[in-house]
């Protein structure tokens, strides 16, 4: 069992970094955040020139044929640099529910369009706060009822929705958000770099995804354990860059003579979120280790990843608030702009107490 990257998948994460770093800087971040604009087009475009959003699409429908650790590098990546698009949504949701579960003829319309960024993709269902509840509901071939929050609901082409038969089952069923029957509308969120959306169906033709009926709750467990690891890594790459910020600053700060890094109340600070920031990191790689060999404990694995680098997102970016003084609350500051996406990321595919509960019910079960 090795839990560290090849050199390859090093020497990916490396070019990631040097690329974002100039592409994706807090002034781009804030381009969106400052703007109407849902997200950043040609930092998104350069995104998918670079192939990352064929990176885990099988060669035969036009993807690079790799595989989920050199997506889970490119998601530390993406996280430390906060950039402002539509990744997660089309890339970890998406196209993993396409080509786990979708029909060849489903496969072969939509994942080569993803991989060349044709089309942008995104799951919708969360029908408001709380546990899960269904009421979207398929009568005939039209679908009625509403999704919210939607992540990138507001720029994605089409959305993998999970709704009901007529007769009750829970699917998931493929939308395109352009026709009629479909209304969106932006909602106002932590963080407005990357959009949310509710979307209102009246009729809207959708089409089940793959060849036979699915379990829907079953699928969307799988996928969320999936994504659930990724997610983990793009939390860990921003509370890396936080924890950095923070250091970076109190080394140049100084208040009565020396640095205010040497003090030890900032010391005892930043021991508890290089703590937690480890903890969460090699929880993360426990994940991605079970999710690339497709082992039998990635439920459990994911969940622990999940929990852990929320809580380690959270904790580092409001500290690295706190270490900057007075500063650190000023809009003119970044501090706020990883405090904003750890409070963004920390409800994407289910709420903490969402996933300490699965972490919870899973440890016991495997007890």
């Amino acid at each position: 069992m090795n839990f560290e990257f090849s050199e390859e998948q090093l020497f990916i994460r490396d070019q990631a970094r040097n690329f974002l770093s100039q592409e994706s800087s807090a002034e781009v971040v804030r381009s969106v955040l400052d703007t109407d604009l849902p997200f950043h087009r040609g930092l998104w475009q350069q995104i998918v020139e670079l192939g990352w959003t064929a990176m885990a699409i099988p060669e035969s429908f036009g993807g690079l044929g790799l595989g989920y650790l050199e997506l889970c590098v490119i998601a530390e990546e993406l996280g430390r640099s906060l950039a402002p698009v539509p990744f997660s949504s089309s890339v970890y949701l998406a196209t993993e529910a396409i080509k786990s579960w979708g029909s060849a003829e489903q496969q072969q319309h939509y994942l080569p369009r993803l991989a060349s960024g044709e089309l942008i993709g995104t799951l919708a269902s969360s029908e408001g706060p709380g546990a899960l509840e269904i009421n979207a509901v398929i009568r005939g071939e039209g679908l009625r009822g509403s999704k919210l929050p939607v992540p990138d609901g507001d720029v994605a082409d089409f959305a993998l929705v999970v709704a009901r038969s007529e007769d009750g089952i829970p699917g998931l069923y493929l939308v395109d958000l352009a026709v009629d029957g479909v209304s969106r509308s932006v909602l106002t969120t932590m963080d407005p770099s990357r959009s949310q959306a509710r979307l209102d169906f009246d009729g809207a033709p959708a089409q089940r995804l793959g060849e036979h009926a699915i379990d829907g709750l079953a699928a969307l467990d799988q996928l969320f354990d999936r994504a659930a690891v990724l997610f983990a890594f793009e939390q860990i790459g921003g509370a890396q860059a936080a924890l950095d910020m923070g250091m970076a600053y109190t080394r140049e700060r100084y208040a009565f003579g020396r640095a205010v890094a040497s003090f030890q109340a900032i010391k005892h600070k930043f021991a508890d979120m290089f703590v937690a920031l480890e903890l969460a990191r090699a929880n993360a790689y426990y994940g991605a280790w079970a999710l690339s060999s497709d082992a039998p404990d990635l439920p459990l694995a994911a969940a622990t990843a999940r929990v852990s680098a929320t809580d380690a997102f959270y904790q580092v970016s409001r500290e690295n608030i706190q270490v900057h003084g007075g500063m650190g609350f000023t809009w003119e500051f970044d501090c706020h702009l990883y405090y904003r996406r750890a409070q963004l990321l920390s409800t994407a595919i289910g709420t903490q107490p969402y996933w300490k509960e699965v972490l919870a019910t899973r440890l016991l079960a495997a007890a």
